[in-house]
């Protein structure tokens, strides 16, 4: 019966879909207690939304800090070229000898900087942040799943409609959907599980770094250091600012500021 042969790729597609996803889940399960341990904003910023994430966190820092200008047009404008940091040092070097460039070439330089990967590296080490090998794995590993489980409904809805399949038995139809049922309930139930235990899966931080973002308030006064831990936390829509938001937010291919005002 060509149905069995249905079952046979809805039930193999499962198991190993769900296989796979278990074994992605055990290699990230190192949670363990992160004791006393203080987060630097831009250590928040790569666990909570990685590179970019940095990269956004130093603009607006310099932004505030009158130590670049960030119109709405969407182009950064170095105020002052003596950064804080390596990140900051970064950023500058990214905008280039002219002191002038569109904001979204410049985010993608200083996400993609040494500083940054030395931070990651920092953040692997201390068992906070995961490896991006492993942090793809997983939302790989969950991306199958839900296949998996969207194939068995295909599967079972293809079986039904064969003519003549297993019409010799009671109520044919009513044994394939439980059968078919199985695999399906399989990985529904893989990706529940999934969701409670390792969500979001395409965290950066590890199970302890999130245990220790768990513990991170979200300030929410209108202080320069509020405003860029809040960014650190939840990104630019954490940006009270229309014209900053927006500087954010530009396209690749924002208008040359040829008349800036502030």
């Amino acid at each position: 019966m060509l149905w069995v042969l249905f079952l046979l790729v809805a039930w193999g597609a499962a198991a190993v879909s769900c296989l796979r996803l278990c074994l992605a889940a055990a290699s990230v399960d190192r949670a363990r207690d992160p004791g006393d341990v203080e987060l630097t904003l831009y250590e928040t910023a790569f666990l909570t939304g990685g590179p970019h994430r940095v990269a956004d966190l130093a603009l607006v820092t310099m932004h505030l800090r009158r130590r670049l200008l960030l119109a709405h047009t969407g182009w950064a404008t170095v105020v002052d070229p003596e950064g804080r940091d390596e990140v900051e040092r970064t950023v500058i070097r990214a905008i280039g000898p002219d002191g002038q460039s569109p904001i979204p070439p410049v985010r993608s330089a200083a996400a993609a900087a040494d500083a940054v990967r030395a931070l990651a590296d920092r953040l692997v080490r201390a068992g906070l942040a995961l490896p991006g090998g492993e942090r793809t794995d997983i939302a790989s590993a969950v991306r199958a799943v839900r296949g998996s489980a969207l194939l068995a409904a295909v599967m079972a809805g293809a079986a039904l409609l064969l003519p003549g399949q297993g019409r010799e038995i009671g109520s044919p139809e009513a044994a394939e959907l439980v059968w078919f049922g199985l695999p399906l309930v399989l990985t529904l139930g893989a990706l529940a599980i999934a969701r409670m235990e390792i969500h979001p899966y395409s965290s950066w931080a590890s199970p302890t770094g999130q245990r220790l973002l768990n513990s991170v308030a979200v300030p929410t006064g209108g202080s320069d250091r509020d405003v860029l831990a809040a960014v650190a936390v939840r990104g630019v829509r954490a940006v009270d600012d229309p014209a900053l938001r927006a500087a954010l937010s530009a396209g690749g291919h924002p208008a040359h500021p040829a008349h800036q005002g502030h």
